[in-house]
């Protein structure tokens, strides 16, 4: 085994072959049929073009010209019969139209050249939007094609990534890149994981610490069990949910699309009134109509459709690459309306990854320690809290064998119970379980000596009767101050603290982010409360939790997102955005992206209409020609585009992130004292 963790690295560095794969999976322009057929489009125009200025015959230019409608316009003007099929008018099919009647009136260059800027300007469009894509689905090519897996006879074989199971252990060789997400099983290394967390340092890793695939491996070489299938791991499913969001529609978007229809409408009237008016006062055929054909093309809305989806698209392909889903562009429109925050407790303002610290039987139990842990980490082994993982992991930790259950119930924000060798085990929340009890009793004054001092108390109670109290203590997360005061700054009000926990150990925490409001002891239907009060005061909640218990509350929020790495199926399920990397700063900064897309949707709107105003009064007042207008309504439509991809660079984060005031990544290899811990809540309660 030794030998396996110390051959040298393969001669061919790591980084070459993710260059090389992210080459190729990039888009090539005339991949796409849009920029195809418009380059074909242009070649014949241009090669038109002499023979018409240089007044040959028609015989030389004619054909070429009409080949230049047809390359050029069939494509959108099959698509606008098959949308005039289902009642739709598409503007395609009236620049079409318009390109046509042109040549009919006998501008057949002009007619030629509205063509060949319109498909030059939607293949334009397709090469945007498939870059789009492909810096989210790049994100694949950084996991490599295969994988050295560890036999149990000891040999090597090289299998393909994707046909890895969970359990499986592969070794990753100094330089190479991680096949799958996992746990280090041996050795220590540093590990790149800018591409999947934004950390600028590589990080330390060691035996037991979680790896993702397609992040680089440093000097060292490692064993890694496989703790994920290649289509749930990290980078999948922000491909996954980021390509689903991408498929979705702003109400900002859905309300230009309907009105869109009736513009269109209106503008086909108003185009048949510039052409009969005119003609009604003795002006010539061809003069109205080629000013009416004027008047269609520069009155189209593309650059008003076109407005608002670029930037959406673009934020959401942004943050998934920094590891925030954002599972809509609903949701991404939704994110910058936020005028207030709500945030849980554990596993959101803390790590999340309590541990036992104090283990206290009560006289007269026939308990010790190990007694007591064993029958508490029996009951809560079927679990998925937080607070009951943390119980587990302390009895495996002591060497202790936990006997089976039977009969296991959960009750959110109260506890479980469980009949373990005949005898009905109940853990949760000294406050719920004592109810009836006297307050005085000694497990009520442990209870309350373990608060005191800082700790959580869960209370462990054999067939009714109390028998002893552990104490559970998390940490504070590094960055969750930092993060209080730029969502403070963002939203213009302190964010409120929501919690199970107790009053004492909620409060305590909130001293220390800065959080005045401290809503504490709530079970999940209290937490729905909380959000509605503030809701009713025409405020919109954005709600950051993790747990089960705060499903209800990411439902009834404005905007909800989760914690991903230690957050309930449930909690995922519900939240509108996920945070994959579990940086809780990545929240301000995705709120701020948000802000600077609305910005973006308003500047393109206004850029649309500041041209389609000035070209249509310059066509009904003035003389406008042709060319001229064709080349200001195509060229507004690919600013406007090209404006709302500018949110698809790293610089677009790191000026949002500048914006929120967030804390930088934490990581990066750089060691920080450990904060003092703080209080966690009762099992089953996500504060």
């Amino acid at each position: 085994m030794a030998s396996t963790l110390t051959e040298p690295a393969p001669s061919r560095p790591a980084h070459a072959t993710a260059t090389t794969t992210a080459t190729r999976r990039r888009t090539r322009v005339l991949a796409l049929p849009e920029a195809r057929w418009a380059a074909v489009s242009l070649a014949l125009f241009l090669f038109a073009l002499p023979f018409d200025l240089l007044g040959a015959p028609a015989w030389t230019w004619g054909p070429l010209f009409a080949a230049t409608y047809l390359t050029g316009g069939w494509e959108p003007g099959w698509e606008g019969l098959k949308a005039l099929k289902d009642k739709t008018l598409d503007v395609d099919l009236l620049m079409v139209v318009a390109a046509l009647g042109a040549a009919a009136i006998g501008q057949v260059l002009d007619g030629a050249l509205l063509i060949v800027i319109f498909a030059t300007s939607g293949a334009l469009e397709a090469i945007a939007t498939a870059r789009t894509a492909d810096s989210v689905r790049g994100l694949l090519d950084l996991a490599p094609g295969t994988a050295t897996r560890l036999l149990a006879d000891g040999t090597e074989e090289s299998v393909a990534a994707e046909d890895l199971a969970v359990g499986d252990t592969i070794v990753i060789r100094p330089g190479e890149r991680i096949g799958a997400d996992g746990r280090v099983l041996d050795g220590a290394s540093e590990v790149d994981q800018a591409t999947i967390t934004g950390e600028p340092l590589p990080v330390a890793k060691t035996t037991g610490d979680e790896v993702f695939a397609g992040t680089l491996n440093g000097t060292g070489a490692l064993r890694v069990e496989v703790g994920q299938d290649a289509s749930d791991s990290v980078i999948a499913r922000i491909v996954k949910m980021v390509e689903e969001a991408s498929e979705t529609k702003a109400p900002t978007q859905l309300f230009i699309e309907k009105a869109e229809q009736r513009y269109s409408i209106g503008m086909v009237v108003a185009t048949l009134a510039v052409f009969l008016v005119p003609l009604a006062f003795g002006a010539g055929p061809a003069d109205s109509l080629l000013r009416a054909m004027t008047f269609m093309i520069v009155a189209s809305p593309c650059a008003v459709v076109l407005a608002t989806m670029p930037p959406l698209l673009s934020t959401i392909a942004n943050a998934g690459r920094h590891g925030v889903l954002v599972k809509s562009a609903v949701v991404m429109e939704r994110l910058g309306q936020v005028d207030s925050v709500a945030l849980d407790k554990t596993g959101t303002l803390t790590e999340g990854t309590p541990r036992v610290t104090d283990i206290r039987p009560l006289d007269g139990s026939g308990l010790d320690e190990d007694g007591l842990l064993r029958l508490a980490a029996a009951a809560e082994h079927p679990s998925e809290h937080p607070l009951a993982r943390a119980i587990v992991d302390a009895a495996r930790a002591r060497g202790l064998a936990v006997p089976a259950t039977e009969g296991f119930s959960s009750s959110p924000g109260v506890g479980v119970t469980a009949t373990v060798g005949g005898d009905s085990i109940a853990v949760g929340a000294p406050s719920r379980l004592l109810t009836g009890l006297r307050k005085t009793s000694s497990a009520a004054a442990l209870a309350g000596e373990l608060e005191e001092d800082g700790r959580t108390a869960v209370l462990v109670q054999v067939n009714g009767a109390p028998a002893g109290v552990l104490g559970i203590a998390d940490r504070l997360r590094p960055d969750a101050a930092a993060t209080v005061a730029s969502l403070t700054k963002l939203t213009g009000s302190t964010p409120v603290l929501i919690t199970g926990d107790n009053p004492r150990a909620a409060a305590r925490l909130a001293a220390e982010v800065g959080i005045t409001d401290v809503r504490a002891g709530l079970l999940p239907q209290d937490k729905v409360a909380a959000v509605q009060e503030q809701e009713r005061n025409g405020r919109r909640v954005l709600v950051v939790g993790d747990g089960v218990n705060d499903a209800p509350a990411l439902a009834a929020a404005h905007t909800g997102i989760a914690m991903g790495r230690a957050g309930s199926d449930l909690a995922l399920e519900t939240a509108d955005a996920v945070v994959v990397r579990d940086e809780l700063a990545t929240v301000p900064t995705v709120v701020a992206l948000s802000r600077r897309a609305h910005t973006l949707v308003v500047q393109n709107l206004v850029i649309a209409s500041v041209f389609i105003t000035g070209l249509v009064v310059w066509d009904l007042v003035g003389h406008l020609p042709l060319p001229l207008g064709v080349l200001g309504h195509e060229g507004s439509t690919v600013i406007v585009g090209l404006n709302g991809l500018r949110l698809l660079r790293e610089s677009a984060w790191t000026r949002a992130a500048a914006d929120a005031g967030a804390p930088s990544p934490s990581g990066g290899g750089t060691p920080r004292q450990a904060p003092r811990p703080v209080l966690n809540d009762p099992p089953q309660t996500v504060s």
